[in-house]
This record gives structure tokens, sequence and C-alpha cells, in this order.
């Protein structure tokens, strides 16, 4: 388990040395995701014993997904006299990245579905 957590938090920090090393506007945790899906590619490709022990540490998180929430919730409090200053702009920003996403899904959905004939 350890091994397995070493190499997500390894992918993690690649992303930020990469986002913050060549100043990138990519968020290092998304440049750390993408290193993730080349390893998972790898481990599926050819099965080093040393990537295939990710599932262990990947499957933990997963049931403890809501734990990992805690720290935004305190955030989010934390920051009350912001939310009261930027409410609407905020709740602007909620609606429409909720409708463009559901958007988005329908019509990527509907392509997939067009292109395997269901």
């Amino acid at each position: 388990m350890i091994g397995s957590l070493a190499v997500i938090l390894a992918c993690q920090l690649l992303g930020e040395v990469v986002a913050r090393g060549l100043m990138l506007p990519v968020p290092g945790p998304v440049l750390g995701m993408a290193a993730m899906v080349g390893v998972l590619w790898l481990r599926d490709r050819f099965a080093p014993p040393v990537l295939a022990a990710v599932e262990p540490a990947g499957r933990f998180l997963l049931a403890h997904l809501s734990l990992l929430f805690v720290p935004a919730g305190v955030g989010v409090v934390g920051n009350l006299d912001v939310l009261a200053g930027q409410w609407v702009a905020l709740a602007v920003a909620l609606v429409v990245s909720t409708v463009l996403t559901l958007v988005v899904s329908v019509v990527t959905f509907r392509i997939v579905a067009r292109a395997v004939g269901q």
C-alpha cells in the first residue's frame, strides 16, 4: 500500500514540478492526473511490478473520498466574508458551469452513442 501511495504522490509531485517549472497555466494536479493516466497505461501494457501496486491505494482513497471534502468545507467556512461579498457572482458561476457541464455531457454521450451504433 505504501508503494502504491508513493506512485500516486509521485505523479502529483511531477505535475506540480512541471506546472511551476515551466510556468504553465494548467494546475499541477491536472498534469499529475495526466501522468497517472500514463502510469496506468504503462501498467496495463507492460505490467511492471512497481506500477501494478497502484490499485490498493486507489481503492482505499475512493472508499474514503468523502473525507477529502472536509478541508474544502473548512476553507469555505473560513472565507465566509468573501462569500458574503461575492455571492451573486459565485451563484452565477455555479449555475452556468453546471448547465455547461450537463450540455457537454449530453453532447458527448450522443456522439459516442452514434459512433458505437446505439
